[in-house]
């Protein structure tokens, strides 16, 4: 949890990720063997920063480049207090933003910025930065490697750019931003559906990025998306746990307030017929947040945004999600040849919602035997303990007129 603070704060002082990811490594293993001895301190978050800080200190003290980078960092390097937690929650730590736009350089591939983000910044194992790219894990090692050897390398600067060189990066941080919250609003694996801290981690970065770029409509959109999102997280989870669908979540437990924020923030995202992929995205989050119900919601004209969606951002889940509101728009009947029509695409070979939304389609068909077998295959698929128990519930449960949505909270 406390990992990209301690790897900003490291960072920023030895200029180097792969040395900064070491250091922190090395504060949490002093923290094993202290902690049993002392007990955990009240704040543990700053103990491990402040751990991790002093042990990059004495690194550029040792190097022989000392007088140099002393005279970079500073003398305050020994004698500032560190907070490395946020005053409230719309701050955001400096260094985690550095670290984030240092981890989307241009000299980075786009795939190399968003894996190493992801890891750094995220927390994320490499295996659930592959399962969030849709890419072989092997494939998510050999970038994260690459990209830390080539800023290193390329002697990039820790720090937020500003001017031209921050708008050709934001787009980046902006995809990277989405991915966090996402695998915090949807948790890869795990015994919980939930990562409440990813969550707050990317739409407190999304703030942060919105006030960076007001003109950017992109960024608005963004921040409009993770407000919308966000406010339906306490109706996600039902008292034990498990998650509760779209279909039957108590509306009256979505946060209004996070609500009418998003609303606001769409609005400035301009004109609705030049909106990007996250303006799209948080146009179809809004026609669910003004829908007074389930069955009140506007299918048709959230098809027709994903359809916009997949035109400016062509993608295998952007046509399933499609699908599902065509479902519902149209009957599955009309849906069914869409989703087949993935099932050959080979980056939802391993998606658990490509069999889950088929077999939502097959049991409001009444095809009830073949919706289980569906049912069972992605539960297989799924490595997230919630969503595994409830794709397994409705192995039973596939019955004719169903109208749940897998996946979809």
């Amino acid at each position: 949890m406390e990992s990209p603070r301690i790897v900003a704060t490291a960072a920023r002082i030895v200029r180097d990720l792969g040395i900064a990811e070491e250091i922190a490594q090395d504060a949490l293993v002093a923290a094993l063997e202290e902690w049993p001895r002392t007990g955990v301190p009240e704040r543990p978050g700053a103990w491990l920063t402040a751990t991790a800080k002093h042990r990059a200190v004495d690194l550029v003290r040792r190097r022989e480049t000392y007088a140099r980078k002393l005279a970079e960092v500073g003398r305050a390097l020994t004698e500032e207090s560190y907070d490395p937690e946020p005053s409230g929650p719309g701050d955001i730590d400096d260094d985690v933003l550095r670290l984030i736009f240092t981890a989307c350089h241009p000299v980075l591939s786009a795939g190399a910025r968003v894996a190493l983000t992801l890891r750094l910044v995220g927390g994320l194992r490499t295996d659930e930065v592959a399962r969030a790219l849709l890419v072989p894990e092997a494939t998510v090692a050999a970038r994260i490697t690459r990209a830390k050897r080539t800023l290193a390398k390329a002697g990039v600067e820790f720090e937020v750019p500003y001017g031209e060189e921050r708008a050709a990066r934001l787009g980046s941080v902006l995809e990277v931003v989405y991915l966090i919250f996402n695998e915090g609003y949807a948790a890869t694996s795990g015994d919980d559906l939930l990562r409440p801290g990813l969550c707050e981690d990317g739409l407190r970065l999304a703030r942060v990025l919105a006030a960076l770029a007001p003109g950017e409509g992109e960024a608005q959109g963004l921040v409009a998306l993770l407000e919308l999102q966000a406010s339906r997280t306490a109706a996600r989870t039902g008292p034990d746990g498990r998650p509760v669908l779209l279909a039957d979540q108590d509306r009256r437990r979505w946060d209004r307030l996070l609500v009418r924020r998003g609303f606001a923030a769409l609005e400035r995202a301009g004109d609705p017929q030049g909106y990007g992929p996250y303006a799209l995205q948080a146009a179809i989050a809004a026609c669910h947040a003004r829908a007074a119900s389930y069955e009140e919601t506007d299918w048709a004209l959230i098809a027709a945004l994903y359809g916009r969606l997949g035109a400016v951002a062509p993608s295998p889940v952007v046509e399933l999600n499609r699908a599902v509101a065509v479902s519902r728009a149209e009957g599955p009947a009309a849906a069914l040849p869409l989703v087949d029509a993935l099932a050959a695409d080979p980056s939802l070979a391993r998606y658990h919602l490509l069999p889950s939304v088929r077999g939502d389609l097959l049991a409001r068909l009444g095809r009830a035997a073949e919706a289980r077998a569906e049912f069972v295959r992605a539960a297989d698929l799924t490595r997230n303990a919630s969503e595994r128990a409830l794709l397994l519930g409705r192995v039973d449960a596939a019955e004719p007129g169903g109208r749940r949505l897998p996946g979809g909270s």
